[in-house]
């Protein structure tokens, strides 16, 4: 396909113009926040270091662009929370995604050449982007690689992601590692949290979580908090939520906060930095740089939902508490697949929801990364009509024994492996460029 005129970017804007066409494309595709903060940024600010590219560089021969696309776990705050990355030339919501394959010219220049690099999602997504393009194409395989014939590398992220392939296709795969693994190395932090017991809560970041876990997790952090005055507590605001959503979440607005506590939160300003003060004066900060890995290191022990999550603060070693009580089922319906779409449907999103989210809790097996990760329960799943008073007593229990907890560390430091993940899927895509002056 020929390179493209200028034309409406992928945010609706005019394509930034630095007077000469890019040369080349990198091209990252993926889907949700948690793969756009543990994978996507990781490696476009790598190489943003590594190469001259746009748009950190105007008049650099190679383009970064961001393309997310279309899945069921995405909060649709994806594009925006990108674009405030600086590290995108152009971002494609998801729901452009189709457009792009049908015209790509209407979103902008597209250089002759370029790699397209699978970050999440479905990966035959990226094998049909990359086709229409004309570009290289390069997965990341977690688990496994569904698509090895029109891959031209594929980065695995372990032995057995690599096991898996056909022994023809194995050639074109390098073992690269976790790229979680490398986020121990930058959460590294030279303003260290105040002193105290600090305990994370993370209550998600999409609807169906929130409006269990806020409440949940408030209440619980009350109860913490008297069993033991002189725990601390922070909550780190996803990038795709703020602040004035928790407080809702937290009220009266929502119509499960009657189970749990009394009143609504507020925040405050204390020393410069945003608070939560729940009804009964419990204290949470507010930390909204994003990511958070830094505070979030420094923490004894983590509350926190299912989801990426897990993973992030197994790949920093939080020791964790995993929370889904299930008395709610009637609002759990963030499930993914056909099944997850028809629970949101109107006329069945009541009965089918409550239903299939029933039938995955009994089917479930392993929720938490690291234990699915390690095929063993490494940190706590608590799963049912559980409530905040048992998960404040069991934080306080381990709490109270910070060998318990230093061996859970431990556990996860052995799980994420060594880090350099994100420098060596760098590389692959250094390696699928053309040669400059060969585009």
């Amino acid at each position: 396909m020929t390179a493209a005129q200028p034309g409406p970017g992928l945010n609706g804007t005019s394509a930034p113009a630095s007077g000469v066409d890019a040369e080349a494309a990198i091209v990252l595709v993926s889907n949700g926040p948690g793969e756009l903060a543990t994978w996507v940024r990781p490696l476009a600010q790598r190489l943003h270091g590594e190469l001259p590219l746009r748009p950190r560089e105007p008049k650099a021969p190679i383009d970064m662009l961001l393309v997310l696309v279309p899945c069921p776990n995405a909060t649709g705050s994806e594009a925006p929370v990108a674009r405030a990355t600086g590290l995108f030339s152009r971002v494609l919501p998801a729901g452009r995604f189709w457009w792009l394959l049908l015209r790509p010219r209407r979103h902008g220049p597209w250089p002759k050449q370029g790699v397209v690099v699978f970050l999440g999602g479905d990966q035959f997504w990226t094998v049909l982007l990359s086709w229409r393009l004309g570009y290289r194409h390069l997965t990341y395989a977690e688990w496994v690689a569904r698509w090895p014939r029109w891959n031209d590398r594929i980065a695995a992220m372990g032995p057995q992601a690599a096991g898996r392939l056909a022994p023809r296709w194995r050639q074109r795969c390098e073992v690269v590692g976790d790229l979680m693994a490398d986020l121990s190395e930058s959460a590294r932090s030279e303003a260290p949290l105040p002193a105290g017991e600090w305990v994370a809560l993370l209550p998600g970041s999409k609807r169906a979580k929130l409006q269990v876990g806020v409440p949940f997790l408030l209440e619980t952090a009350d109860r913490l908090r008297a069993r033991r005055p002189g725990c601390r507590f922070l909550l780190p605001v996803a990038p795709t939520t703020n602040v004035e959503e928790l407080l809702r979440y937290g009220g009266p607005d929502n119509p499960l906060q009657r189970h749990y506590g009394q009143g609504a939160p507020w925040s405050r300003e204390l020393a410069g930095e945003r608070w939560l003060e729940t009804p009964a004066g419990t204290l949470i900060r507010l930390v909204e740089v994003q990511p958070a890995h830094s505070v979030l290191s420094q923490c004894a022990l983590a509350l926190t939902t299912v989801g990426a999550n897990t993973a992030e603060l197994g790949a920093l070693a939080v020791p964790m508490l995993v929370l889904v009580p299930t008395q709610h089922l009637q609002v759990m319906q963030a499930w993914d697949g056909w099944l997850g779409l028809l629970a949101r449907l109107p006329l069945l999103r009541w009965l089918l929801g409550v239903a299939l989210t029933a039938w995955r809790m009994r089917q479930r097996g392993f929720l938490a990364w690291p234990n699915i990760s390690a095929g063993r329960l490494v940190v706590p799943e608590r799963v049912g009509a559980i409530t905040p008073a048992e998960i404040a007593a069991e934080a306080a229990d381990w709490l109270e024994h910070p060998q318990r907890l230093e061996g859970v560390r431990e556990d996860l430091r052995s799980l994420r492996g060594h880090p350099g993940a994100v420098a060596a899927l760098a590389r692959l895509v250094r390696e699928l460029l053309p040669a400059p002056g060969a585009a």
